[in-house]
């Protein structure tokens, strides 16, 4: 049976300055896809889909694939403008990626059972993957998603604005997902919602979501399906985003699907800016110290994975 980790390394990391899913992060030049995919490992997973811009596919292969290749099933896929549903074509001068939903709709033939999504640039932590490989293994209802949450505290940069899902949840189920401009404050955040409504404060233990999903075949299913809809009311608006906080909330909104809300006890590290790096680079020289990760996940181009 496949346990698989669906990883979304598409993104143009435009705040970024350039691709942050290259950008090395460890004291051997390891990147944070490395790390994630140690630790899937290490949980469970027997299988990874890299999405990936077919343009840096060589680079992408040298430099991670080879690495755990022999640990694990690797498949790619490319996330291209041109990967519609039948019937339609991609305007000619649009540029901007069509989102994470159709991230997830370019890997429909790879995926086959329970799956979890990831981002590849969010660096999210050896408890989170173990969360993650419990809900891919063990959980029969079709019906049912997990949304892995951290707090809002939790995933700030110092040096900006992000971008995250303000969680909200009734009885450990999620009931939506606002997704904000998040500003932090002495003791309190800012959320902008990215749909224009009335900015409001919330408090630094507010759970959100950072692109970090359970799913099941019928979710899959309903990504694919959903995406000419989508495409039918937004393909001529050259900025418009088929995302997965938006579906959720739309199967949520339907009774079509629920989600369990979780938490996790790792600490979530992200690099939304250039600045962001050091944090993250120190956070790991700490893990190695502390035993966490070895200090080369890799030795002649071979994962030095432990459970």
């Amino acid at each position: 049976m496949d346990y698989t980790l669906v990883v979304m390394a598409a993104g143009m990391g435009s705040r970024f300055g350039g691709l942050k899913q290259m950008e090395p992060v460890g004291p051997n030049g390891e990147f944070i896809i490395d790390y994630s995919v140690y630790d899937a490992i290490r949980a469970g997973f027997n299988k990874v889909v890299f999405i990936i811009r077919k343009d840096f596919y060589d680079d992408f292969r040298e430099t991670i694939g080879k690495r755990v290749e022999d640990k694990i099933n690797v498949e790619y896929v490319f996330q291209e403008l041109n990967d519609l549903p039948l019937g339609y074509e991609c305007p000619e001068n649009r540029i901007k990626p069509w989102g994470t939903g159709a991230a997830i709709y370019s890997a429909r033939d790879k995926i086959d059972g329970n799956f979890v999504v990831i981002n590849a640039d969010d660096f999210y932590g050896v408890d989170a993957y173990k969360v993650l490989f419990d809900y891919v293994k063990n959980n029969f209802d079709e019906d049912r998603g997990l949304a892995l949450c951290y707090e809002v505290g939790n995933t700030l940069s110092k040096n900006g604005s992000v971008k995250r899902g303000i969680a909200s949840s009734e009885n450990g189920f999620l009931t939506g997902i606002t997704e904000s401009k998040i500003e932090a404050h002495d003791g309190y955040v800012v959320a902008k919602p990215l749909d224009g409504s009335q900015p409001f404060v919330t408090a630094n233990d507010t759970l959100v979501t950072v692109n970090l999903f359970g799913f099941t075949a019928k979710m899959k299913d309903i990504i694919v399906n959903n995406f000419s809809t989508f495409l039918e009311n937004n393909i001529s608006k050259l900025d418009s985003e088929y995302l997965v906080p938006d579906i959720i909330n739309n199967e949520i909104n339907k009774g079509n699907i629920s989600f369990d809300v979780k938490g996790t006890s790792s600490k979530w590290y992200g690099v939304t800016y250039k600045e962001d790096k050091r944090e993250l680079v120190e956070a790991i020289d700490d893990y190695i110290k502390e035993g966490v990760y070895p200090e080369k996940l890799f030795k002649n181009g071979k994962t030095l994975c432990k459970k």
